[in-house]
Parts: structure tokens; sequence; C-alpha cells
């Protein structure tokens, strides 16, 4: 793993005498440039700790806008909400951060035969299992939790100090937004997780579902007024249950919906170096936006040619 942006001393190597590294000079070509800086610099590229990982992305301080990665690019204020998000918190609370993390192939494809995980990689994984260890929620659509097959989110020992610090129960709740609440409420999500998981549905669920969920042990949460749920409710029902920390997952319809709600505030973006052609979804899905909305980069690394960005409302 390695630094691509913000731009380091590591990001940039250069030649004995000053000189960017790439470029020919005196005395070998870039290759060999190549070869003696990875002598003198071996921590350049390397696989990253999970701490290192969790400081690179750590969710803003309460009152502030900025994580690690944020600062060191220039940017310390906290962005302008979307036109659905809840006011201002006042100073030192926490106001509810939503991102998301979504995987693509260099032609757009968000999953290969219906799965992400084909499309992904070990240092991916990585990065997954360490979005979950900072967020007190993991917010995912039904149809994801169907196609994947949803599991409980555990506790891991790497993240007990840091969850601890922050406040956090041992594992993030996982949260499902359906309108149907078409789910198989015997599965391991609903039956045996760590923490309870919640079901975001409207108000006019149909009544027996809603009671089937509540006997398996979810807690459902009523986050809009008809059979949907509405995508800025929704982070407001989470926000008022102490979930400030969100993380999506996806699918592409349910990021769609949050991205024209107005309420995504960062997106992590990892870059597969596959093709697959076919007729896979992108990231998000939905209606066409009137006005494209431009998010800021804010940290890239590279491993093995999978670039992972975090691009945030700027």
């Amino acid at each position: 793993m390695r630094r691509l942006f913000p731009v380091t001393d590591q990001t940039v190597p250069t030649h004995s005498g000053g000189s960017p590294l790439g470029a020919r000079g005196e005395g070998g070509d870039a290759a060999q440039d190549r070869e003696r800086d990875g002598e003198r610099n071996p921590e350049r590229d390397r696989e990253w700790s999970l701490d290192e990982l969790a400081d690179a992305y750590a969710y803003p301080e309460p009152g502030s806008g900025s994580s690690s990665s944020s600062s060191e690019s220039g940017r310390g204020t906290a962005p302008e909400p979307g036109p659905g998000t809840a006011p201002e918190p006042g100073p030192g609370e926490r106001r509810p951060w939503l991102r998301a993390n979504m995987v693509s192939t260099l032609d757009g494809a968000a999953q290969h035969e219906g799965r992400s995980q084909p499309i992904s990689t070990a240092a991916d994984m990585r990065i997954f299992g360490t979005l979950r260890g900072l967020a007190d929620v993991v917010v995912v659509g039904a149809e994801t939790v169907r196609l994947e097959g949803y599991r409980p989110a555990r506790a891991r020992a790497e993240f007990a100090r840091r969850r601890e610090a922050a406040g956090q129960g041992p594992a993030p709740a996982v949260a499902v937004v359906t309108a149907g609440l078409d789910l198989d409420f015997s599965l391991p999500l609903f039956t045996s997780p760590l923490v309870p998981t919640l079901i975001l549905t409207g108000a006019a669920a149909a009544p027996d579902k809603v009671a089937a969920a509540e006997r398996a042990g979810a807690r459902v949460v009523i986050a809009g007024d008809g059979m949907g749920v509405d995508p800025a409710r929704a982070v407001r029902a989470l926000a008022d249950l102490g979930h400030t920390r969100l993380l999506t997952e996806g699918g592409p319809r349910l990021l769609g919906q949050f991205v024209a709600a107005g309420v995504l505030d960062e997106l992590c973006l990892t870059v597969s170096p596959m093709l697959t052609v076919g007729d896979a979804q992108r990231i998000a899905g939905g209606p066409s936006l009137a006005v494209p909305q431009r998010f800021a980069l804010a940290s890239l690394l590279e491993e093995e040619g999978f670039l992972f960005g975090r691009y945030r409302r700027p």
C-alpha cells in the first residue's frame, strides 16, 4: 500500500540529485531509479497495519468537517449539508456523517455475476473491514442483503480499544433498508447478531411483516410516511438512536437514493483494475440528477494496481 495523494515525501520519490523519479537523468533510466528508491525507502510500498488504515479513514471529529486525510489536503471546514440533512449540531456535538464504500471495475461494473467479491482484492477487504470497524452502523439495502448473503458484523480485537475510546459498542449494528420487508428472518443477521439488527422501513409497511421482524429480534425503525424509506429521514432516525458514524455498502439503488437526497458526505471507492463487460450495475443507480454533484478528492492509496480513493462533498 502506498499513498498517492495527498502528496508526501514518500509519494514523490526523487533522484539523489533532487529530480523527480521517472525522468531520465544522468547515470540510469527510470527503472533503475525506482529500484534505487526502493532500496532507500523500503517502507514506501508495504502492507499497512489496521491501525494505520483506521487513522487514514477516521471520521471527522465533532465540530469539524475534516479527518486526518482531509486536513493534509488543506480542507478543514465542514461541508455544507445537503437539502435533506438535519440541522447542524452545536459545538462539540457530532452530526451524522454518511460515507459509502463501493468497488468498481475499470469499465464501471459494481459486481460480477451479481456479487462484488470477484472484483475485490485482499487490500480492498482490509479497508472494508476497517471501515466497518470505525462505523456505528452499516446501512444496506435489502436486495444486497439477499444477494451478498449478509451476516452480522463481528467484534474485532484490533478495533476494540479504538471503539471503546469512541464510546462505541463492540461491533456496528446493521441497518437494512426495505419497503416490503421481504427478508428471511431465520438468517443469522436477525437471529444471532452481536448488536440487534435494525430494519428501516416506511409507516405503511405490512404489520405482519413488522411483527415477524420484531419476533426475530430486529428493531424496526420507521423512516418514511409511505411504503418506502426517505433517505434523509433514515439518516436522522439513525442519529436519533446515537448512530452518527454511518457507513453504507450499497447496493447501487440505495446509494443512488442517498446521492439524490443530498445526504452522502463521503465516497470511499475502490477502482479494480479489471474489465468485465456485461450489463452489471454501476455503483449508484436511479434517475439522473438535474445537476451533477462534484466531490473533492481527500486521499488516494494504491496497491497492486487497485486504487482506493476517498471523495468528500466540498
